[in-house]
């Protein structure tokens, strides 16, 4: 396991531990975990290594940026996604995306059904996807992260689940 998979490792987890704890992610573990990995990758690999750690990081943050464009997820996990993808590089972040969206998905599901919201979740979809169709792209102010009475998950820990799986197929 090399120095990146450990440090993203560890960054994911630390988010989980602020996201379960308070519903935040805070900037000085984002935003000083993305610093940290340009200043590791430079000095480990000179410039294509700072190339390829920036490169992660605007993969990162444009893979989430629609879905917290349209408020559906909040801006420490565009953040977090980012500072991963600092430290694992571009095509990785990708991946961690892919396996962050399908946890996500299926802890949305589990908790949904656990707290009696599952239908209410289908007909936001629903709802969302029709509003979509009419009107164009764009988010639905009752259904958003603050406009929605409903429940609100800690998005780190789909994040974790899908860095672990991408440094463990890596």
């Amino acid at each position: 396991m090399t120095i990146s998979s450990i440090a993203a490792l560890v960054i994911s987890l630390a988010a989980c531990a602020t996201d379960l704890r308070s519903r935040r992610i805070p900037n000085l573990l984002t935003l000083g975990a993305a610093l940290a990995a340009f200043t590791f990758h430079l000095a480990s690999n000179g410039t294509l290594g700072f190339t390829q750690s920036l490169l992660g990081w605007l993969l990162g943050a444009g893979v989430f940026f629609l879905p917290f464009a349209l408020g559906g997820l909040g801006g420490g996990d565009i953040k977090l996604l980012a500072a991963l993808g600092a430290w694992l590089g571009p095509m990785p972040v990708l991946w961690l995306s892919m396996y962050t969206g399908v946890a996500g998905a299926v802890m949305a599901v589990v908790v949904s059904m656990r707290h009696g919201y599952l239908g209410q979740a289908l007909r936001n979809i629903r709802l969302l996807l029709m509003h979509w169709r009419i009107r164009g792209l764009g988010p639905v102010d009752e259904i958003t992260l603050a406009g929605s009475p409903g429940l609100k998950l800690a998005y780190a820990l789909p994040i974790f689940a899908g860095t672990a799986l991408t440094i463990w197929l890596q």
